[in-house]
């Protein structure tokens, strides 16, 4: 696919240094919408609980993400992943759609309407925070309605720095309120939760060499949020660290680089793939440090066939101390450049 330049590849030497650009400011709400760049995404992940007829509880991660991928007058090509981790049944599955869309009008950068995006019957719709979102594959389908509870995260004021893989625009909604439906195995389970939104755009491409990066998102249930980043080379150096905390009001801070630090526990080899991932992690930060651990091991998604390219991507359980208090709380991690 355009754009996803797969593990093990590299580009070709440009001939010439690029010209550096000023990016204007992130501006919300008219950046919700979809942009011209070469590569955009809209990205959930969170943890759901119900309790069916017969009063099991059930306990579910989920993702759904689209991706934008869009070179010159080519019409753009939308790429959806979707996955769920079934917690109660000790499972995971995915799946993966791909369309082309020559109809597509994309916005001016004025509009204020926010986005509606679908990918045959996966749909993802929001503005100013209130979002809809409606999957379905074998066994798990889901209709979810999600209310930002804090204002968007702008990290590092909005536009970061990914290196030799180019510059990106990137706001998080760290704390949505969740409800809906999810319909497990033709049972429809009344469900709550949590969310964690991800909208990131940019002419940049999302692998480089066989680089990547160890990605976490944390909610405690203080309400403290953080977004923590190590991208990492093709050997694993870490080449640039990310990070952001969100206090309960919403405030966000950056974080330093010499703030953070990235151990990694255990490891795990996908039976299917044979790639060894890091499983477990313990994230140094301000004032102490978080233990980070898999709800399930095996949380990968082969995606060859939409973007070129294999990931871990889990629903995680969270320990630990900052300033002196015990903490606990639940996350997201994403592991790619494997």
């Amino acid at each position: 696919m355009p754009g996803m330049v797969p593990a093990g590849h590299t580009l070709p030497a440009s001939a010439t240094a690029a010209t550096p650009t000023t990016l204007s400011p992130l501006k919300l709400p008219q950046d919700e919408a979809p942009h011209t760049d070469l590569i955009e995404w809209w990205y959930y992940t969170g943890h759901l609980h119900g309790v069916d007829a017969t009063g099991l509880a059930h306990d579910y991660g989920f993702e759904l993400t689209f991706f934008q991928v869009k070179r010159g007058d080519v019409p753009p090509i939308y790429v959806g992943h979707y996955a769920v981790t079934d917690l109660t049944r000790g499972q995971f599955h995915y799946d993966q759609r791909q369309l082309v869309e020559p109809q597509a009008v994309l916005p001016d950068g004025t509009t204020t309407t926010g986005f509606d995006l679908a990918i045959g019957d996966w749909t993802m719709r929001g503005l100013i925070g209130h979002d809809q979102l409606a999957a379905g594959m074998s066994d798990y389908t889901i209709h979810l309605a999600l209310d930002a509870q804090k204002p968007p995260a702008l990290h590092n004021g909005g536009i970061i720095s990914l290196g030799a893989a180019g510059t990106s625009y990137y706001y998080s909604r760290t704390h949505m309120a969740v409800s809906g439906s999810v319909e497990d195995h033709g049972a429809a389970i009344s469900v709550t939760g949590l969310a964690w939104m991800d909208h990131q755009w940019g002419n940049f491409l999302t692998v480089v060499g066989g680089s990547g990066w160890d990605w976490f998102s944390i909610q405690l249930d203080d309400g403290t949020d953080y977004m923590v980043a190590f991208i990492h080379d093709v050997s694993g150096k870490v080449i640039g660290t990310i990070g952001t905390e969100i206090d309960a009001q919403g405030q966000a801070t950056a974080m330093l680089n010499v703030q953070l630090s990235e151990q990694v526990l255990d490891h795990w080899t996908s039976p299917a793939t044979h790639i060894t991932y890091p499983s477990g992690w313990r994230l140094a930060l301000p004032g102490g440090s978080l233990t980070i651990t898999p709800q399930l091991r095996d949380q990968e998604l082969v995606t060859t066939q939409t973007t070129g390219n294999i990931y871990w991507e889990g629903a995680d359980t969270i320990t630990g101390t900052l300033a002196g208090q015990q903490v606990t709380g639940q996350g997201y991690t994403e592991l790619t450049g494997y």
